[in-house]
């Protein structure tokens, strides 16, 4: 009953500061990662909803990235904490086995290990697949976005925009469009061009369509089919935009891929077609596979760092004599395990070359996990011992 306490107590310390480590890294990198995604509206012409929601669907993939960091830092600010204030000390004397601590410190590590997991394998890439799609199927803010007064804007794929100067009401002086994308239409041409260019004494958006201009006194430049140019003059036409697309990238990326997809696309050697059919994932150059084997590993391999931190951590429970350098164990060991977590990031980026590269780094854990364990059970044998 008493250890059960014990063990709740210490759950609900460790709890309280992973959470408070983990929200608060997220909530930095978040906050920077949406000011860097503000491009998606003053660059890209898309809408504030839609930055929005792109950017909340990239909080998971924050939170996974800093569950290892946060757990490994919330463990040893709890053994910190119960340390300074001598109930660990209490603890021991009361009888309580370190082993029983270091086994209840690697459950709630596996606890921590199928979380991130399951958010790494599963819950990130559908998310993240989900917000990419947002970006492809949004209508975008068109009009509004790619008008800027004395600055060529080529926000929108294939599209060319200039105004010389634009008033208070929203009317334009001095309009030049050009379009290599052969998607614009007007009420004088309707046929498809190779290239269009207008060029209007006035415009306005329309008020009512919000989808379309009106231009006024122009004239209108364009190459057929046959490659002839030909040239309409006209006092006021109307400049749909229709299916344009801007220059934001719409194809999900690797880490945006389903896991079943990039395992088939790898073992298999299989081509996947991606987002409707525009785009296709292919295993078949030795560079496309790195790429996608080290995108298992990170998703397959990381997790299992997170017990061997706990361990490392676990260190902090071994009594040590007043000395000068007691108080310098505590770096030691957290140093030591977050050299592991950087050296985890950076060998997962090589994990793809070769399976040999790929087995050293699901190896090292499984092989440091049972060393760790049973070098922690010697050294509470022989101190056990010297009591």
């Amino acid at each position: 009953m008493l250890s059960n306490k014990i063990y709740k107590h210490f759950f609900l310390e460790l709890s309280k500061y992973f959470f408070l480590v983990l929200f608060t890294f997220s909530a930095i990198v978040w906050a920077v990662q949406a000011v860097n995604f503000l491009d998606l509206i003053v660059e890209d012409g898309h809408a504030v909803s839609l930055y929005l929601n792109y950017s909340l669907l990239n909080i998971p993939k924050i939170l996974t990235k800093f569950i290892p960091l946060s757990f490994l830092l919330a463990l040893v600010l709890t053994i910190l904490k119960f340390d300074s204030e001598n109930e660990l000390i209490i603890l021991w004397t009361s009888g309580l086995n370190k082993i029983k601590i270091i086994n209840f410190f690697l459950k709630i590590a596996l606890i921590v290990t199928l979380i991130q997991l399951f958010l790494a394998a599963f819950i990130n890439p559908n998310v993240l697949n989900y917000s990419r799609s947002l970006i492809k199927d949004s209508d975008l803010d068109l009009i509004s976005s790619t008008i800027k007064t004395n600055e060529f804007n080529d926000t929108i794929e294939g599209l060319t925009m200039y105004v010389e100067e634009k008033n208070e009401l929203g009317i334009m002086k001095n309009v030049f469009i050009r379009d290599d994308s052969h998607r614009l239409s007007t009420i004088e041409n309707k046929e498809k061009t190779n290239s269009l260019t207008i060029f209007a004494r006035k415009g306005r958006l329309n008020s009512e369509t919000k989808s379309s201009l009106i231009l006024e006194n122009g004239v209108i430049h364009s190459e057929n089919q046959s490659k002839e140019i030909q040239v309409i003059k006209f006092k006021k036409t109307e400049l749909f935009f229709d299916n344009l697309k801007t220059k934001s990238i719409i194809y999900p990326k690797v880490q945006e891929t389903s896991s079943k997809i990039l395992l088939n696309c790898f073992f298999k050697k299989t081509t996947h077609t991606l987002l409707k059919g525009d785009k296709d994932l292919k295993c078949h150059t030795e560079e496309e596979r790195i790429e996608v084997l080290a995108e298992i590993n990170r998703r397959f391999g990381m997790p299992l760092y997170i017990p061997l931190l706990a361990l490392l951590s676990s260190f902090l429970l071994i009594s040590r004599e007043e000395t000068k350098v007691k108080g310098w164990y505590k770096y030691f060991y957290f140093g030591l395990a977050f050299t592991i977590l950087i050296t985890a990031e950076i060998l997962v980026r090589y994990s793809g070359k070769s399976l040999t590269h790929g087995l050293f780094y699901y190896l090292l854990p499984l092989f440091c996990i049972p060393v760790l364990y049973i070098e922690l059970i010697r050294r509470f044998y022989y101190e056990n011992l010297r009591k």
